[in-house]
């Protein structure tokens, strides 16, 4: 498989840590957005990332997309998003509440980043949507111990994670982690794991 992306992008990240987590084989092309647009375009016409080619040449063009796919690849028991319910609902609300709020600081970032005259109405509401998202999740987060759902780490772990990780790198002073005790010891936690250590890129800011 191929993952095409850089691992600033909290949703390359999530992909390229869950094939690590399973020990699936990839290659890793960090190719941007912007200026590797003709490359990306080549495998995926929305010229976006993640996109993960597998090795029969199918292109996936979404990281929910491809995290199902891998969790279909996993033993029975092993898949990272609960198969039973209730788990299974939460566990994907927790992701796209994660998710979500990841694309709100993405549009948060190119508002400030490729407008001459930046709209304080839509700054204000990304920050509010952001901020309301992140005191959902505290308190869910405060009121679980180790992982977010059993005993072991899932897709629900690693996108907060991941999302907090680029808010915080992309947004600096945006947020006071003080204020999200619970989410900040449990990202804490997970990015001095290994995995996240080596799937991890230093913001850069498209050219």
């Amino acid at each position: 498989m191929i993952l095409i992306g850089q691992y600033d992008s909290p949703f390359v990240r999530r992909v390229g840590i869950a094939l690590r987590l399973y020990g699936l084989p990839f290659r890793h092309e960090p190719w941007s957005a912007f200026g590797d647009a003709d490359k990306i375009r080549a495998y995926n016409p929305l010229t976006r990332v993640p996109t993960l080619v597998l090795d029969n040449g199918e292109v996936l063009l979404d990281s929910h997309m491809m995290l199902d796919y891998l969790d279909s690849l996993a033993p029975a028991g092993q898949a990272m998003f609960p198969r039973d319910e209730p788990a299974r609902h939460q566990a994907l609300k927790i992701t796209t509440l994660a998710t979500g709020v990841g694309e709100k600081a993405v549009s948060l970032f190119y508002e400030k980043r490729l407008h001459a005259q930046v709209s304080e109405v839509w700054v204000e509401r990304c920050r509010t949507q952001i901020a309301s998202v992140l005191a959902v999740l505290e308190t869910e987060r405060a009121k679980r111990g180790g992982a977010w759902f059993g005993d072991r780490i899932g897709h629900a772990d690693i996108a907060v994670a991941a999302v907090l990780r680029f808010i915080n790198d992309a947004h600096q002073g945006l947020l006071d982690m003080a204020e999200f005790p619970s989410l900040a010891a449990d990202a804490a936690r997970l990015e001095a794991m290994p995995v996240f250590q080596e799937i991890s890129q230093e913001f850069i800011p498209p050219a």
